[in-house]
């Protein structure tokens, strides 16, 4: 784990809308001066996964890019099933909003929501419910790493013809189509809510801010990511940034670290970074 000496790293505790108090984890840079603000959720398919998670990626965004990153330990199944992860990444995103300057960040320089697979989900249906509800301060970025946007029951038929990879990649590395089901069984996601699928959000998308993605393409859920970036940039007209990394299988930069797309990554993620940041108004 990295050497957060002479930096800011500390467990707080978030309140969630059931009396439930959800564990985070604030980084910061520890020079004392409020920078952008980063909300960040993490993958394992809302059954495991910590906060410590995106250790190594938060401390490129505090120390490169000055940001706060707060990292949030969302309830798992099968102890808490849907909606409980996409509520707690609500509750999270606005208690942050709310709190910004006590943890130390200045989200008028930036406010990003971003996440990994399941917590790429949990990004989504956050930014989507900060959109209808006209959060304060608003969002200004969204960065979805290998995003799970819209369950394989849910697909709207126009799209149907762009998504292959759930067959294609049935039987791929690291995370295959057995799993995704397992998965879906422990969350007990409900495929046509839009707090599962937010692709299908029913207020649309064109209210979404900029938009980075980073998608691998041996990933069952490679085509999701792939049409709701099209989404965005064609029909809703937002400025989207992506990184593919083809050959490689879901999360192959965490789990295979010894491969060079894992270092790419990390540099394309702070690059992705600072380009959401300079697309705030």
């Amino acid at each position: 784990m990295p050497d957060w000496t002479g930096a800011k790293r500390e467990e707080i505790q978030i309140p969630a809308r059931d009396g439930a108090s959800l564990r985070a984890i604030v980084y910061g840079p520890g020079t004392g001066t409020p920078g952008p603000l980063l909300v960040y959720f993490h993958g394992g398919g809302m059954v495991f996964g910590m906060a410590e998670a995106f250790e190594v990626g938060a401390k490129v965004l505090t120390e490169q890019l000055g940001c706060t990153v707060v990292s949030v330990d969302y309830r798992l199944a099968p102890e808490s099933v849907f909606p409980t992860a996409g509520n707690d990444a609500w509750d999270s995103l606005k208690w942050v909003a709310e709190n910004a300057s006590k943890l130390g960040a200045d989200p008028s320089k930036g406010f990003i929501v971003s996440g990994a697979s399941a917590g790429g989900n949990l990004a989504a249906v956050a930014a989507h419910e900060a959109a209808d509800a006209k959060l304060s301060p608003p969002l200004t970025g969204v960065f979805l790493c290998i995003p799970f946007l819209v369950h394989p029951d849910a697909v709207p038929e126009k799209y149907k013809p762009h998504y292959n990879s759930w067959e294609e990649n049935k039987d791929a590395m690291i995370l295959d189509q057995r799993g995704m089901l397992w998965f879906f069984d422990q969350y007990k996601v409900d495929p046509t809510s839009p707090l599962g699928s937010p692709l299908i959000w029913p207020s649309g998308h064109k209210s979404q801010p900029p938009t980075y993605f980073q998608i691998c393409g041996m990933d069952p859920l490679r085509d999701e990511g792939l049409i709701y970036e099209s989404i965005l940039r064609e029909e809703c007209g937002i400025a989207t940034k992506m990184d593919v990394y083809s050959g490689i299988p879901h999360a192959g930069m965490d789990f295979l670290p010894m491969h060079s797309v894992a270092a790419k990554a990390l540099v394309d993620m702070k690059a992705g970074v600072e380009w959401l940041l300079s697309q705030k108004p």
